[in-house]
């Protein structure tokens, strides 16, 4: 099976005019080595903010650096390992070194696919620190850059999934995660006091290799067919048949981080081909 990230083209990125979309402004952007990281980096770059990206991988990290840069962009690259609160706020240091810190998008993630009853709990505690505390940290010592910059204005984005809507087999702790950043998005924008939004991106499956990782042990757990598994589970209840691009999901948070989002503030990006609307009915 050949599901392979598609190269990112500059006339695939959403570009918006937007006064704080400058280079005197910083965009931390964690995972950045790979997927939606990579592909919401190179967008923030484009979009003319100073970015830096967080990631352990420093090889595909200092790639990711060079795509933004060959874009136009601005981009440095910090090595972060965001299970640990020296390094995220090392990175965060070296951010607002380059700038006013406005704005930040905790995107980095993992996948384990068991049961509840045979899920091992060293996984169940990387992924929640990989996934929940470390957005929860990176959020805690940017917000104090953000009320600091000019206008005291910024967004938090967190990329959650479908899995923070509802919750399907072998995937718990995935799922755990994915509704707590909900709740982080939500509490964040609470305090806010409307100037510093937060929201949630929420879609379905994205070519990445996140993705193409897990098809072989869903297929393995389900008794099925690999092909079956993108058909049938992956795609079954999606509208549109096809997986998202990452620099798709990318435009989602350069929206989500513009002028043009102001009202959105605790919410979510629910872009799912419908998956979750029309979960519980006949497939197409």
């Amino acid at each position: 099976m050949d599901i392979r990230e598609p190269e990112i083209k500059r006339d695939d990125i959403l570009t918006l005019e937007d006064d704080n979309f400058n280079t005197q402004n910083v965009c931390i952007v964690t995972g950045s080595g790979t997927g939606i990281g990579r592909a919401t980096a190179i967008a923030a770059a484009a979009n003319n903010l100073m970015t830096v990206g967080l990631d352990f991988n420093e090889t595909e990290g200092k790639k990711t650096q060079k795509l933004a840069r060959e874009m136009g962009g601005q981009m440095i690259f910090v090595k972060t390992d965001l299970c640990r609160d020296a390094d995220i706020e090392h990175a965060v240091a070296e951010a607002a070194k380059l700038g006013s810190i406005k704005f930040v998008a905790n995107i980095a993630g993992i996948q384990h696919i068991d049961s509840v009853d045979n899920f091992p709990m060293e996984k169940y505690d990387y992924m929640q620190n990989l996934m929940l505390r470390a957005p929860f940290y990176l959020s805690k010592l940017s917000i104090p850059h953000i009320k600091k910059s000019t206008d005291g204005v910024g967004a938090i984005g967190n990329m959650a999934s479908v899995h923070a809507h509802i919750s399907t087999l072998n995937k718990p702790v995935y799922n755990i995660t994915k509704f707590g950043l909900r709740a982080l998005t939500q509490s964040i924008a609470a305090e806010g006091e409307g100037k510093i939004r937060s929201f949630t991106v929420s879609t379905g499956f994205v070519k990445t290799a996140l993705t193409l990782n897990q098809i072989p042990a869903q297929a393995e757990q389900r008794g099925i067919t690999p092909e079956e598994v993108v058909r049938d589970v992956m795609m079954g209840f999606s509208r549109i048949k096809e997986m998202m691009a990452p620099i798709e999901v990318a435009n989602l948070f350069i929206f989500g981080f513009s002028r043009f989002a102001k009202y959105l503030i605790g919410g979510d990006l629910l872009f799912d081909g419908g998956m979750v609307k029309t979960y519980a009915q006949k497939k197409a």
